[in-house]
């Protein structure tokens, strides 16, 4: 062992140890202020909590255990899940019963027919651009889809039957299919005013500008831009208004939007395109009605996304692991416990940089146009077997053409 100015190395080390730890002083950029009790306990607890992340997420990385089939395979065992409830058959009076929930649908000889009236045409025809495609490849069949964004089939309640539905929570037995905005029909804001677009194109956009901006380059703040469609997101706001060298967060308008107090009594921020989200390391994805939208646009980012909430999921939310894809956060966190979060991810970088390229791997790999259209051929395919009657043509159907 060498020796230092007479020290044994390992004897000066403990004393620099001892002195640190019994210290009340604390030094940044060569300043120094005198710690009170109540600022030593504080630092303690976070040192604490912070190596509580730390082994939360190395039991993660243990546990993980990626799908190691093909990602059409992987995701056909979401569909024989959703299917469960209905293994012992569905009939037509069964479907008859439920088909208020949504739009029908037939596919007979190879042609495509539905309800006349569409709730939400243009989700109607982002979800047919898909059936239009695979209708040469199915058997006679009907179906009811649920084009809301609630789900249908509520378990405590009557009648029960099979709805496609793009997302539920748990207490849904809804069968959960790829949502619309895959092609059309997407949310419309004011940047995006027929909707956010089809998915092929944005998402290599957003992927293009992700591997175009470095980790390093990225503005190191928690962003959020959203309207207030839920009291949960208020919490981030609020701690932005009081951190906002850490955080920017600020509610936008919807159509409910009246006055300032609808924007928590500040005037409403502009929209921001998914593309500038990009230009943050940590983003929030909150729920809205339901399931967001947002989600897997910004994991495209390679910026660390903080999750809030885990009851909506979406039929890929399965295969994205807390702690793995993104930072998992209570739907009821305080103030006190986001600041915890975003501060451990600000001084542990490589970890922030490992989970938010982690999640960009999944969208970018799995996500995809081709598999989306896998999923719907399963789903069909798998749902027609269940079928214990022959579907007919219904006269009051109108036929869906197009130009796939």
């Amino acid at each position: 062992m060498k020796r230092l100015a007479g020290f044994n190395l390992n004897s000066l080390i403990l004393i620099i140890f001892i002195g640190v730890a019994h210290s009340s002083e604390t030094c940044f950029k060569d300043k120094c202020r005198h710690l009170s009790n109540n600022e030593n306990k504080y630092s303690k607890e976070r040192n604490l909590k912070f190596a509580e992340y730390e082994a939360v997420i190395k039991a993660a990385k243990k546990e993980y255990k990626p799908c190691s089939k093909t990602v059409c395979r992987c995701f056909s065992e979401i569909i024989s899940e959703d299917l469960k409830p209905f293994n012992n058959g569905i009939d037509a009076h069964t479907i008859n019963n439920i088909k208020s929930k949504g739009t029908k649908y037939q596919i007979i000889n190879h042609r495509l027919y539905r309800d006349k009236d569409c709730l939400f045409p243009a989700r109607c025809s982002g979800i047919e651009h898909f059936l239009l495609r695979l209708k040469h490849k199915l058997n006679n069949t009907e179906f009811i889809v649920n084009t809301r964004d609630w789900p249908q089939v509520y378990q405590h309640q009557r009648p029960q039957g099979p709805v496609f539905s793009f997302s539920k929570t748990n207490d849904y037995s809804d069968i959960m299919y790829p949502a619309w905005a895959f092609w059309e029909g997407g949310p419309a804001i004011t940047l995006y005013p027929k909707g956010i677009g089809r998915w092929d194109n944005l998402s290599k956009l957003i992927g293009k500008i992700a591997n175009e901006t470095s980790w390093n380059d990225k503005i190191s703040k928690a962003f959020f831009r959203g309207s207030r469609t839920s009291s949960e997101r208020d919490n981030l706001i609020l701690l932005s208004r009081d951190n906002p060298t850490l955080i920017d967060a600020q509610y936008t308008k919807n159509q409910a939007w009246k006055s300032d107090a609808d924007t928590l009594h500040a005037p409403p921020a502009i929209e921001v395109s998914f593309e500038d989200h990009c230009k943050y390391k940590y983003l929030f994805n909150f729920i809205g009605v339901a399931a967001s939208f947002r989600f897997k646009h910004i994991l495209l980012c390679k910026s660390l996304v903080f999750h809030v909430g885990n009851d909506w999921i979406e039929f890929f939310y399965p295969f994205l692991k807390p702690w793995i894809h993104y930072v998992p956060v209570d739907r009821d966190a305080t103030k006190e416990n986001i600041m915890e979060l975003i501060q451990f991810f600000d001084q542990h970088q490589s970890l922030a940089q490992e989970i938010a390229n982690n999640g960009y791997n999944f969208i970018w790999n799995n996500i995809q146009l081709k598999y989306i259209e896998c999923y719907w051929l399963n789903l069909i395919k798998k749902y027609t077997k269940l079928l214990s009657f022959e579907p007919k043509l219904e006269a009051d159907l109108i036929e869906i053409v197009g130009n796939n």
